[in-house]
């Protein structure tokens, strides 16, 4: 880079508008010189008037002291003598009051009716008190002139004698000053005037290649870098705008890569399932991305700003500051009275190198169906614990009274061993059951399948249970007689039939029907069991298929159930690729539907066949 020579140095250019600013700087000191001067003019003004009033007060004084017969002159005499000597132009009025504050002369003729009374001025008395003079500039509000107030003990032999009270007039000052500040800004306009226009050329040199950075920077900041600074030659300033070309660039490059990283920060914001919210450093909302927005149910306008504690739900529990200090994750229960949803909130504090603390990230995690399965996992442990223990607890006791000698009594104990017997059965198919929800549970389980005709398999299914079943109870079927193909495991679906035939048969009153019926749809068949007992409280429909549930628990362990008949029916259901539930009315009875696929082409196949 070249060297910069002397002329063309904008040093050389600051020394000619130096000079120039020296003009400046002599209206400055006169604009100083002014106010020095007015400074001046008023404290000679004061001394003038305070010398005045010192002569006065000596003559006051001897005129106080002054020994006075019946020729001679009156104290008021004398003094109105006094005062009409001491009046002036610049002086409006003189009072001298005594030491009882009354008037006892004024110079204004138009004021001799207060001679002989109290004054009430304040500057009098404060006087009169401190023994020291009390003075003080104001505006006359009638004329607007400038006026000077004193009050000057009189004090012979130091002992308080009286005061004299002076009205003058400032405007003479004021007017001069006026005058002089005419000429000042007069000369100062010139001088301004002369400093612009030279100015104007002068700075051109400079301001030209400023204003072109200028909106280079404009263009910058709408993202435009390809425009460049022009250089007008090779000064500081010419450098100035190289280095600015320079940086446009290098600029250019660096929004491209934080253009690149932003897109990429924004694609894994979005696509994160996880709920990610970051705040600034006083706890406001700045970023959320749209898997917090779906997981709090919220929408961006109405958190963007807000406080994240407020959108949280977290203000009985926590301030921000107290949020920072939170080591662990938090458990936030949204849960409702008809739905369980539970989020976990991750928190990482932000931090400047200095320790400082400049946000909180918050990232989301919905394991609502985590503490679904922990909860079921607990309700089913406690379920089987239960269901184990009755069993266990009555063979106990029928066991331990056979030891004690039971067994000698040919009545009791035979009915003691069948008991022991029943209940060892009810645990036999309870860890059944078990098994078979855990067959069903396990990924790698599969079923046995075979083309069946659905519609004499189920008379099979249902004329199996008529031969057992109470003689009140009447069977009604509608079933079609034509011939339903569909490929099932003939085992499994044949245990879903008996666990809600089962459940019919247990809950029907005498003299009840049950009304089996099967339907035909597009690409599925309809099978329903219907009975007309008890029927089903309607919050307890969708929970018939949990395991262990029983609506009527006492009743249930009565009729030998285990709770798990109809889960075992819905695990078997689904696995088919079929659904499963139940409709009721209390005290009217229940239905149980259930689906399984079905495909009408491999139907034609087998009537070909």
């Amino acid at each position: 880079m070249k060297k910069v020579g002397p002329f063309r140095s904008i040093h050389f250019k600051f020394v000619l508008i130096y000079v120039l600013l020296i003009l400046v700087a002599m209206q400055i000191i006169g604009v100083y010189f002014v106010r020095k001067l007015e400074t001046e003019l008023v404290q000679n003004f004061k001394n003038s008037l305070n010398e005045r009033v010192t002569l006065l007060a000596y003559n006051v004084e001897q005129a106080m002291s002054k020994e006075r017969d019946s020729k001679s002159p009156t104290l008021e005499e004398d003094i109105r003598s006094l005062l009409h000597d001491f009046v002036s132009q610049d002086i409006s009025e003189v009072r001298i009051i005594d030491d009882k504050s009354k008037v006892l002369g004024t110079s204004n003729p138009y004021m001799q009716n207060i001679v002989g009374k109290r004054t009430t001025e304040i500057f009098v008395k404060r006087a009169l008190v401190t023994g020291e003079m009390v003075d003080r500039m104001f505006i006359d509000r009638k004329t607007g002139h400038r006026m000077y107030i004193s009050s000057t003990p009189i004090k012979p032999g130091g002992e308080i004698k009286g005061v004299i009270y002076v009205i003058a007039s400032m405007e003479n000052v004021f007017s001069q000053m006026r005058q002089i500040n005419m000429i000042l800004a007069t000369g100062t306009g010139i001088a301004l005037a002369i400093t612009a226009i030279l100015g104007i050329f002068l700075s051109r040199t400079i301001t030209r290649p400023i204003s072109d950075m200028r909106k280079q920077a404009l263009a910058m900041s709408k993202g435009n870098f390809s425009r460049k600074v022009k250089v007008y030659g090779y000064d500081e300033i010419g450098q100035l705008a190289m280095t600015f070309n320079n940086l446009t660039k290098k600029l250019q490059e660096a929004q491209a890569t934080t253009e690149g990283e932003r897109r990429k920060l924004a694609s894994v914001l979005t696509h994160m399932t996880d709920g990610v919210i970051a705040t600034d450093r006083r706890g406001r909302i700045i970023l959320i991305n749209d898997a917090a927005l779906n997981i709090l149910n919220v929408s961006r306008e109405t958190v963007l700003s807000s406080s994240i504690i407020d959108v949280l739900g977290l203000g009985d529990q926590y301030t921000f500051e107290t949020l920072l200090e939170e080591p662990d994750s938090l458990i936030l229960d949204f849960s409702t009275d008809d739905e369980l949803y539970i989020l976990r909130a991750s928190l990482s504090v932000i931090q400047k190198e200095t320790g400082f603390v400049n946000g909180l990230i918050v990232v989301l995690h919905d394991i609502t169906e985590q503490e679904k399965i922990d909860q079921e996992r607990r309700e089913f442990v406690a379920n089987v614990s239960h269901e184990l223990r009755t069993p266990l607890t009555t063979m106990k006791s029928y066991l331990e009274a056979l030891a004690e000698g039971a067994w000698r009594d040919e009545e009791i104990a035979p009915r003691f061993i069948e008991v022991t017997q029943m209940e060892t059965e009810r645990m036999i198919r309870l860890v059944n059951d078990l098994l078979q929800l855990s067959k069903l549970d396990s990924k790698d389980y599969k079923l046995n399948k075979s083309w069946v005709n659905f519609s004499r398999y189920f008379h099979k299914v249902i004329d199996r249970f008529e031969l057992t079943k109470n003689e009140n109870i009447t069977f009604v079927r509608k079933i079609p007689d034509e011939a339903i193909f569909i490929e099932i495991d003939e085992d499994k679906i044949t245990q879903v039939l008996d666990n809600i035939i089962s459940n019919a048969l247990k809950y029907s009153p005498r003299g009840g029907n049950i009304t089996f019926r099967v339907k035909e749809l597009s690409d599925e068949i309809l099978v329903s069991v219907s009975d007309e007992g008890v029927g089903i409280p309607k919050a307890d429909l969708a929970k018939v298929f949990d395991r262990f549930y029983r609506v009527d628990k006492a009743r249930s362990r009565k009729l030998g159930g285990t709770g798990l008949g109809l889960a075992i029916a819905k695990e078997v259901v689904v696995a088919h690729g079929g659904k499963i539930w139940a409709e009721s009315k209390e005290h009217k009875g229940t239905t149980i539907f259930f689906t399984l696929p079905f495909e009408r082409i491999q139907e034609d196949d087998w009537y070909e066949v």
